[in-house]
């Protein structure tokens, strides 16, 4: 678990060095690109990767604040630092369903995969 965690944040900031530098526009995450806000993610690593994992009290409070904008969540979890990542979207879309948040947006499409 401990080299799964090495490995994910080695790759996490090899992707973020290497992602495309945004202008000062307002996307999906605000003045944030999704790359970036998926640092805020870290704890969530073998939630995402994982559906039996149970994710971590960090990582819910994490999808918990991202996930009050749908559209930022989704562009996190489909980011290219995710997928750079190993990150599985199919599972990481599970994550708030996981966490028992009740103000998760069920329902919400995020490319071909639905929020449960």
């Amino acid at each position: 678990m401990k080299y799964l965690a090495v490995f994910f944040l080695s790759s996490l900031l090899l992707a973020f060095i290497s992602a495309p530098k945004s202008v000062n526009a307002a996307g999906e995450c605000g003045k944030d690109s999704p790359d970036r806000v998926a640092f805020k993610l870290i704890p969530c690593a073998s939630a995402a990767m994982d559906p039996q994992a149970t994710p971590s009290d960090k990582c819910c409070s994490q999808v918990h604040t991202i996930g009050q904008n749908p559209a930022c969540l989704c562009a996190v979890m489909m980011s290219n630092t995710a997928k750079s990542t190993g990150i599985k979207p199919e599972v990481a879309m599970s994550i708030p369903k996981r966490c028992n948040l009740a103000d998760r947006p069920v329902g919400y499409k995020c490319g071909a995969y639905t929020l449960p």
